[in-house]
């Protein structure tokens, strides 16, 4: 069990013998990703951990091997590129997906009548939350690449849709906060909708959310819009 900005994030107890998780040092490694919220490199992994650069390597090879974690090569950097690693979208611990919420969010959800007034008010308290879980920007990272980072540590499974020097747009392909969305979704996706605003204003400022369209939660599939104030950069 890991508690992260404020939440918990469930590990399950590995029972087969080659799940990558079995191994303690590739679960610390995986609920480090989850806690840091960002793409690491393997020297700062290992630091933290106090282990070895190059047995941290292997382990996170073996996770990436599994499909939990994914390699990336950072850019803009002179020399040759470092690879950092991050939590893969389609990552699932166990073989369980991701998931936010118990009991608990789907009552206080329940409890609040989704008036206009209240859904703007929960939309500002997520601005707020988007603000607090946003993960320190990276010197020289591309903003887009923050947010998609931070959408995936949250469970969204985000797919790029389209993208251009100045937009972005994503299909968010899992709703952690399903069970509470069925229980009041006006408030639960207007809340969400703030957490993106939040998110935004500190991994991207001067970018401006310019669509969010919540879907079925049992089905996923939100699209998310974003106009980007930042240098170009090329298309994927």
């Amino acid at each position: 069990m890991l508690w992260q900005n404020g939440g918990v994030i469930d590990l399950p107890t590995p029972t087969e013998p080659e799940d990558a998780l079995a191994q303690p040092t590739r679960a610390r490694l995986y609920a480090l990703l989850h806690e840091l919220g960002r793409p690491a490199a393997t020297a700062e992994l290992a630091q933290r951990l106090e282990l070895h650069p190059n047995g941290v390597r292997v382990h996170l090879e073996r996770l990436a091997e599994a499909g939990l974690i994914e390699r990336e090569r950072l850019r803009g950097r002179r020399g040759r590129p470092p690879d950092v690693w991050r939590v893969a979208a389609e990552g699932r611990p166990g073989g369980r997906p991701p998931h936010a919420y118990g009991d608990l969010v789907r009552w206080l959800a329940r409890a609040i009548e989704p008036t206009a007034k209240n859904v703007r008010r929960v939309e500002e308290a997520g601005v707020q939350i988007g603000e607090e879980v946003a993960p320190r920007p990276r010197r020289g990272a591309e903003p887009a690449d923050e947010l998609l980072g931070a959408l995936t540590v949250l469970g969204f499974q985000p797919r790029v849709r389209a993208e251009s020097a100045d937009r972005l747009a994503l299909t968010l392909r899992n709703c952690p906060y399903r069970a509470a969305a069925k229980a009041n979704q006006p408030v639960v996706c207007g809340l969400h909708r703030g957490i993106n605003r939040g998110l935004l204003a500190k991994l991207a400022p001067g970018a401006q959310l310019s669509e969010f369209q919540p879907r079925d939660p049992a089905r996923a599939g939100c699209l998310v819009e974003v106009m980007l104030a930042q240098r170009g950069r090329p298309k994927r």
